[in-house]
């Protein structure tokens, strides 16, 4: 039955280009969950925004001497764009600004260290639950879900796994160049993306989610019936400033209309 999935949705996939679901999306962020609700399957997604700022050398160590302790703030809300301030520990201040269009949503991160010391945020977790738009738990969802692998959609259940890891549960797809010691201490796949999107297919194979990050440290799938696209600060020394931007798409499950979107937003993407 575990087979079954990938194809149907593939073909599902198929839908003439006069098909384009882009339902108008709305924004609500509170205590860390930012929701994101629409008329697509499920009606809300909730993600965990932002789960954890994350020191280098993660791999191989305890999860809560990975994570940098962080405050946010919300300074304004009209249901389409958010804008929140995050406090990192060291003085690092991060502004977000997320905005809702048509099927889909940008994030725009500008991170300052204020501080007078090197602040060690390598990468950065939103969590993304998509159980309600799989229909599916914690087994069943990995069946649904894809990264794209020698640049071809690929769902999860079809890349090579690893079980080894300190913490036992969910999967790590790392991009090339990325180090891997300062990833997740989850179980790696040594398969590589070969592009920075993650996604999954809705229950009826019509709709998929997907999200990519400029730039990205790594693709994840979790252990709540959660994507991750952890995107990457790489670390600040003080004064120093970097960006990053992400997408989030809803939309029918046509895989070279998400890819022509990606590619347009990331131009310089694989």
């Amino acid at each position: 039955m575990k087979q079954v999935f990938p194809l149907l949705f593939l073909l599902a996939g198929c839908a003439g280009p006069e098909s384009r679901l882009a339902p108008p999306l709305h924004l609500a962020w509170d205590k860390n969950i930012l929701a994101i609700s629409g008329d697509f399957p499920g009606k809300r997604i909730d993600i965990l925004y932002l789960e954890a700022y994350c020191r280098s050398g993660a791999r191989d160590v305890a999860w809560n001497k990975t994570v940098i302790p962080h405050h946010a703030e919300k300074l304004s809300d009209d249901g389409r764009t958010i804008t929140l301030r995050d406090v990192v520990e060291g003085n690092l201040i991060v502004h977000h600004r997320i905005s809702a269009g048509n099927g889909e949503v940008s994030f725009e991160v500008d991170a300052v260290n204020q501080g007078t010391d090197t602040v060690d945020a390598q990468w950065v977790q939103p969590c993304i639950r998509v159980g309600a738009f799989t229909g599916g738990n914690q087994q069943s969802y990995v069946d649904q879900s894809f990264v794209f692998i020698d640049g071809k959609r690929t769902f999860l259940s079809q890349t090579r796994r690893t079980e080894e890891a300190i913490y036992k549960g969910g999967q790590l797809y790392i991009p090339e160049g990325i180090d891997r010691k300062d990833c997740n201490p989850r179980p790696h796949s040594p398969d590589v993306p070969s592009n920075d999107l993650i996604g999954c297919v809705s229950a009826d194979g019509r709709w998929l989610f997907a999200t990519a990050w400029q730039p990205t440290q790594e693709l994840f799938q979790g252990v709540f019936v959660c994507l991750h696209n952890d995107f990457r600060l790489g670390g600040l020394k003080p004064g120093e400033t970097k960006r990053a931007r992400g997408k989030i798409y809803l939309m029918e499950n046509d895989v070279d209309l998400l890819l022509s979107r990606y590619r347009r937003d990331f131009p310089v993407s694989k």
